[in-house]
């Protein structure tokens, strides 16, 4: 019986791994069916790319107003206050929580 089967056997391994590529090449991780799923990733980094920089360049202008050599008084001011709970007379404090 093993001897009818015999000639059958190459196609039978050709099959399935012709099955075997075809059907990870369409779901696999950077299959074709999943392209949708990759663009969006892909947008939601790139928005969070945007606002990570956006950060960064606020951050650095924060930083480049507080050397020495050009350092803004009201930044100064704005901080230390703050930094230490104090407040002026006229000022309104709004406290909230923060969330951990």
């Amino acid at each position: 019986m093993f001897d009818r089967l015999r000639p059958f056997i190459p196609t039978a391994v050709l099959t399935v791994l012709i099955v075997y590529f075809t059907f990870h090449a369409l779901t696999g991780e950077r299959g074709l069916l999943t392209s949708g799923q990759r663009d969006q990733t892909l947008a939601l980094r790139t928005a969070e790319l945007k606002q990570v920089r956006a950060e960064r360049m606020d951050l650095e202008v924060r930083a480049k107003l507080l050397r020495d050599s050009s350092l803004s008084a009201d930044l100064l001011e704005e901080r230390a206050r703050s930094l230490l709970g104090f407040a002026a007379p006229g000022d309104y404090v709004i406290r909230t929580t923060t969330k951990p």
